[in-house]
């Protein structure tokens, strides 16, 4: 399982792929210079509960922490994940 994530000067994708195909993704914004929004996270069919959407929400923050971004979860899930994981606050906008 590989974790990538595209991006241009508008938003991207975290994504988890496997043999070419995508397993896992979750999207954002940018907004303005330092901050981003996290606006969708989906596990596909048959990856239910293999932790594929902590993982994405674990690599945003990373990505956010590298590149001193602050992160405004609006999908439901990341924003769940992250209000209630201390470790997460220091990228909280």
């Amino acid at each position: 399982m590989e974790l990538k994530n595209d991006y241009n000067e508008k938003n991207g994708t975290f994504y988890l792929e496997e043999n070419g195909k995508r397993q896992a993704e979750m999207t954002y914004v940018f907004a303005g210079p330092s901050k981003f929004i996290i606006d969708h996270t989906e596990v596909f069919p048959g990856n239910e509960g293999k932790g594929f959407g902590k993982q994405l929400v674990n690599a945003a923050a990373n990505f956010a922490r590298e590149k001193g971004f602050k992160i405004l979860p609006v999908c439901p899930y990341a924003k769940k994940v992250m209000e209630k994981t201390p470790e997460y606050a220091d990228v909280l906008f």
